[in-house]
C-alpha cells in the first residue's frame, strides 16, 4: 500500500512517520535507498566511518512529507501493531516504467551521486537515468539548511522537466515554486497501477455523506475523502458537481481504493502540515465540545482554542460496557487530555479515560532526573532490569542499582510484573533513554539532587554512590553522569590506608562539595561532612599530595613529550596546575614491540599523547604505560595488587621483564612478578628462549603455582592454556588495536615522510632501475619513493634481465618505516594476481600467538 506520510521523529537508525487517520509507522535505516544501503554495507565491512555517509538527522527533518510503501505489519507483545515502511524510490515508484514518464510528473527520487554539474537521482525506474542540474537545486539546498550540497540517500520530491530518448533520460527540478505549482493532469497518462500519493489533482464531487464524500479525478479515477480530511472551513458547503483541489493520500493496490485530502497544507506539493505547539501535548482540557460522533470510529471535538480533535472509540470510556453513546451528542462537553498529534490529519488525538487524564507521564519529555516513579518489572537480564513506568515509557535499572547491596541473584528478589518504586538517575528524552535506581538510600533521600556541575556549590551536601575505590581515593557519581573525586585525605576523619577495602562499588554515601569547575567538569568532594570549605589555600593539596592524588596506579592521564631519549620519552603530565614529570619506556608505547619502536621513531618533542596510564613509582621516576591490553586489565580489575591476592588458575596480563636461558620473567601492574620456566613458555619445543619472547612484549600468563614462603609465582605462557574462552573476540580486539596504532603512525609519518605513507603491501608502483648489485638484487628509484631505498632481491626479479634506466612495474612486498626501506617484486605471478581477502580465522590465530 502506498501512502503519503510526514516525518515525526528522526533518529540515527530510523524515521518515525505520521500516517493518515492517526496511524504511525517507521522507516528503518536500511529502507532509505539502494545507494544509502550500499554505503552502510561498505562502512560495516571496512569498520570505519565513511565521509560520504551522512546520518539520517543530517538528511531529514521533522515535518517533511514523504511517499512511502508498507513493507510489513507486525504484532507487538502488547497487542498493538508495528507498521514497517520504505521510502526507497525503487519500491515507491515500482509501478512506473520509462515509457510512462512525462514532463510535469511529480515523483520521489533519491540522490545517487554528486557530479560536477549536478546530481544523478535514483527514481527507481529501470532503464532511466535521471539528472538534477545544480541550477534546479540551489534554492532548495539554501532553504533546507542541511549543508552546501545534497547528500547521497537524501529523499527528494522531484518534478520531471524534460524527457529524452523515450524515457531513458529525464531532467528534474526540485525548485519549491515549480514543485508547488505542479498539478497531475490527464495528459500525463497516470494509471491506477502507478498513481502516487502526494499528487495534487482537480476533483469533482460526486456524492456527499456524513462520513465524507466521493469524488472523481483524472477523468476516470474514483476516490474517497473522509470526514477528517475535508477542509474544516468548508466542511458544510460541499455539493455534488463542485470542482475542488485535492491531494492523493493513499493508494491500495488490491482493493484499488484511493483516498484524498482537501486540507490546504497538502494542496501545494512540497508544503508541510501544521505543527502542534509543544506545550499543548499532554494538556488537560476541562471542556471539549462534541462536534460529531461516528459510532464506528469515535468522536470529533472542538477544543478551547477552536481547533478540532479526535478521540477513538476505545478512548471515550474506561470499558466498552461503560460506554454511553447518548453522552456524545453534538454540543455535549467532556473533560479530556491531548495524548498525541496526527501531523497527517492536522488534528489532536485526545482521550477521555480517567486513568490517562490523571497519568503523571505521557511521554519521555515528562520524566525528569531525580523524579521518584512507580514502575512495573518487564524483564530481568544480566545487565539489569527493565521497568515500565507508563505506556510507551520504559527504562533500565542497571544491576549495580537493583539494591543497596550487590544482588548476585536478582530473580530471587524481583519477579516479572512486580510493582517497584524507583528514582530517575539519567534522562535522555531525545534518545528515549531512562536509567533508574532502586537503592533505597537514593530513592528515599531528601537531600538535593545533583544533576549538573553548575549546581555543585561548595558546601552542598548530597547523596552519591561510589563507582571506583583506589589507592588515590574514591570516584563518586550522582545524577546525569555527574561525578567527582574524593581524595584520600578527605575519605574520613581518620586516615584510611586502603580505600579499596573500606569502600565498595555501588555504596551510597553522603558527600560534601569542596570545589567545582563546571567548564572542565571537575568536582572535588569530601566524606568529612564537618569540614568547612574556606579559601583555596586552606584545602589545597601540597605538591606531594597532588601527585599522590593525581598519579595513582591505573589512572589515565594525557602527557606532553618533553624529551626523546634512546630508551624512552620524558613527559609532563598535563594538568591545570603544576606539571608532573614522568617517564614512558620505549617498549611501553604499545603492546606490540615493533609498533613501539615505530611510535618512538615518529613521535616528536611537543607532541601530546592521550590516554597514558600511571604504572608505578620507582625511585625518582613516575613510570607510565601506553600498552592498551595492560590498561584494559587494570580498568576491568583483572589484576592483583599484592602477592596475597594471587590464586592458581588466574589469567593475568603483564609484560616481559627479562628473558633468560631457563625461562621468562613477567611483571604485572602493581609490581608483582613471576617466572615462566622454559617448559611452560610455548606449545612448541623451546630450544632458545630468545626465539620466542623479547623484553617489553605484552603477554597473558596463567598462574600455575605460588610459593608463599619464598614469595615466588610460577607461570604458564602456552597459548593453549592462556585463553579465557572467547579467543576470537580477544584476538579481534587486539587486531583492532594494532590497526588503530598503525593508522596513528601513518598520520604521524605524513608530517615529514609522506611518500612512505602512500606505500602499502600489495600496491603496484612504476619504478626506474637504478643499479643491479653483485648479489643479483636491484635498487630502484621514482618520484613516488623519494628518500626511500627500494630493493628487489634476486629471487623477486624472477627470470627478467634488467638494466639501469629501465622502467618496470613492481609489487610492494614490505615497507620498513624505521629503516625507510621498501621491498618489491617484479614476478609476473604477483603482478597479475588479484588481491585476496585474508581469512579472519588465520588472523585470529596469528594475533593470539603474537600476544602470548
Amino acid at each position: 500500500m502506498l501512502l503519503l506520510g510526514c516525518i515525526k521523529e528522526v533518529s540515527d537508525y530510523e524515521l518515525a512517520l505520521s500516517l493518515p487517520n492517526g496511524l504511525s509507522g517507521f522507516v528503518p535505516v536500511t529502507q532509505i535507498s539502494d545507494a544509502y544501503s550500499k554505503l552502510l554495507t561498505k562502512q560495516v565491512a571496512q569498520g570505519e566511518l565513511l565521509e560520504e555517509l551522512n546520518s539520517l538527522p543530517d538528511m531529514f527533518s521533522p515535518g517533511t512529507l514523504v511517499r512511502c510503501i508498507v513493507t510489513s505489519i507486525e504484532k507487538r507483545d502488547d497487542g498493538s501493531r508495528s507498521v514497517k515502511l520504505s521510502i526507497d524510490p525503487k519500491s515507491v515508484n515500482k509501478g512506473l516504467n520509462s515509457t510512462a514518464l512525462e514532463a510535469g510528473m511529480l515523483l520521489s527520487g533519491s540522490v545517487l551521486s554528486v557530479e560536477d554539474h549536478g546530481y544523478l537521482i535514483d527514481i527507481g525506474v529501470p532503464g532511466t537515468h535521471a539528472f538534477l542540474p545544480h541550477q534546479k537545486a540551489k534554492n532548495y539546498i539554501k532553504a533546507a539548511k542541511k549543508g552546501p550540497d545534497l547528500k547521497i540517500g537524501q529523499n527528494l520530491n522531484c518534478l520531471i522537466v524534460e524527457v529524452k530518448n523515450q524515457g531513458r533520460v529525464v531532467c528534474l527540478s526540485i525548485e519549491r515554486s515549480e514543485v508547488a505549482a505542479s498539478i497531475a493532469t490527464e495528459r500525463q497518462n497516470w494509471a491506477l497501477s502507478n498513481l502516487l500519493p502526494g499528487l495534487v489533482v482537480k476533483a469533482r464531487v460526486q456524492k456527499v455523506a456524513p462520513l465524507g464524500m466521493k469524488v472523481t479525478f483524472l477523468s476516470y479515477f474514483t476516490g474517497i475523502v473522509d470526514f477528517m480530511h475535508m477542509d474544516p472551513e468548508k466542511s458544510m458547503s460541499y455539493s455534488p458537481d463542485q470542482v475542488v483541489k485535492a491531494c492523493v493520500l493513499s493508494v491500495h493496490p488490491t482493493s484499488r481504493a484511493v483516498r484524498l485530502t482537501l486540507r490546504p497544507p497538502f494542496l501545494h506539493p512540497g508544503g508541510a502540515p501544521r505543527q502542534l505547539p509543544g506545550q499543548r501535548l499532554g494538556a488537560v482540557l476541562e471542556e471539549a465540545t462534541v462536534k460529531a460522533f461516528y459510532k464506528e470510529f469515535g468522536a470529533v471535538f472542538e477544543l478551547d482554542d477552536g481547533t478540532l480533535a479526535f478521540a477513538r472509540l476505545k478512548h471515550l470510556s474506561k470499558t466498552r460496557k461503560s460506554f454511553k453513546p447518548g453522552a456524545f451528542k453534538e454540543g455535549c462537553k467532556h473533560r479530556c487530555r491531548i495524548i498525541d498529534y496526527s501531523l497527517m490529519d492536522e488534528m489532536c488525538v485526545v482521550s477521555l479515560k480517567h486513568q490517562i487524564i490523571e497519568a503523571r507521564f505521557l511521554q519521555y519529555q515528562d520524566v525528569h532526573t531525580g523524579d521518584v516513579v512507580q514502575g512495573k518489572v518487564l524483564s530481568i537480564k544480566p545487565i539489569g532490569m527493565q521497568v515500565k513506568v507508563a505506556d510507551g515509557i520504559r527504562g533500565l535499572v542497571p544491576s549495580l542499582h537493583l539494591s543497596d547491596v550487590i544482588l548476585k541473584q536478582p530473580e530471587k528478589k524481583y519477579n516479572i510484573g512486580d510493582e517497584v518504586k524507583c528514582r530517575v538517575l539519567e534522562c535522555n528524552p531525545g534518545g528515549k533513554k531512562l536509567i533508574f535506581t532502586l537503592k533505597k538510600s537514593l530513592v528515599q533521600s531528601k537531600l538535593p539532587v545533583l544533576s549538573n556541575y553548575e549546581d555543585a556549590k561548595p558546601g552542598l551536601i548530597t547523596h552519591g554512590f561510589v563507582v571506583c575505590a583506589r589507592e588515590f581515593g574514591c570516584i563518586v557519581k550522582f545524577y546525569n553522569d555527574v561525578k567527582g573525586l574524593v581524595p584520600k585525605n578527605e575519605l574520613g576523619s581518620e586516615p584510611i590506608s586502603c580505600p579499596e577495602k573500606a569502600f565498595y562499588e555501588g555504596q551510597v554515601l553522603k558527600v560534601m562539595v569542596l570545589k567545582c569547575e563546571p567548564q572542565q567538569e571537575r568536582l572535588l568532594l569530601s566524606f568529612r561532612l564537618s569540614s568547612k570549605p574556606g579559601p583555596e589555600s586552606k584545602w589545597k593539596c601540597t605538591l606531594k599530595e597532588k601527585q599522590e592524588v593525581k598519579c595513582q596506579i591505573g589512572e589515565i592521564v594525557d602527557v606532553k613529550i618533553l624529551k626523546k631519549k634512546d630508551n624512552g620519552l620524558e613527559v609532563s603530565i598535563l594538568e591545570d596546575e603544576d606539571s608532573v614529570v614522568a617517564w614512558i619506556p620505549k617498549l611501553h608505547l604499545s603492546d606490540f614491540v615493533a609498533t613501539s619502536k615505530l611510535l618512538w621513531h615518529c613521535l616528536q618533542e611537543g607532541d601530546v599523547l592521550p590516554r597514558v596510564m600511571y604504572l608505578s613509582d620507582k625511585g625518582e621516576h613516575i613510570i607510565l604505560s601506553r600498552k592498551s591490553a595492560v590498561i584494559s586489565a587494570v580498568q576491568e580489575e583483572q589484576v592483583v595488587r599484592s602477592f596475597s591476592e594471587i590464586q592458581p588458575g588466574m589469567l593475568l596480563t603483564g609484560y616481559v621483564r627479562n628473558v633468560l636461558p631457563f625461562g621468562v620473567f613477567v611483571e604485572f601492574p602493581f609490581g608483582v612478578t613471576g617466572l615462566a620456566p622454559k617448559v611452560s613458555m610455548s606449545d612448541k619445543f623451546v630450544t632458545d628462549t630468545k626465539d620466542h619472547f623479547v623484553v617489553g612484549q605484552t603477554v597473558i600468563a596463567k598462574v600455575m603455582s605460588i610459593d608463599e614462603e619464598k614469595q615466588r609465582v610460577l607461570l604458564n605462557l602456552k597459548v593453549s592454556e592462556c585463553s579465557s574462552g572467547d579467543s576470537a573476540a580477544e584476538s579481534f580486539a587486539l587486531l583492532s588495536q594494532y590497526f588503530k596504532e598503525l593508522k596513528e603512525i601513518r598520520e604521524m609519518l605524513r608530517r615529514g615522510e609522506s611518500s612512505i605513507c602512500n606505500l602499502v603491501p600489495g600496491k603496484r608502483v612504476h619504478l626506474v632501475v637504478q643499479d643491479v648489485r653483485e648479489d643479483g638484487s636491484a635498487l630502484f628509484s621514482s618520484s613516488s619513493v623519494t628518500g626511500l631505498t627500494v630493493i628487489a632481491t634476486r629471487h623477486h626479479l624472477g627470470d627478467k634481465n634488467i638494466a639501469p634506466g629501465e622502467k618496470r612495474k613492481a609489487f610492494v612486498l614490505h615497507v620498513d618505516a624505521l629503516t625507510s626501506e621498501v621491498y618489491v617484486s617484479l614476478r609476473e605471478e604477483l603482478l597479475k594476481q588479484r588481491p585476496k581477502r585474508v581469512s579472519m580465522r588465520s588472523v585470529f590465530g596469528f594475533v593470539s600467538f603474537c600476544l602470548s
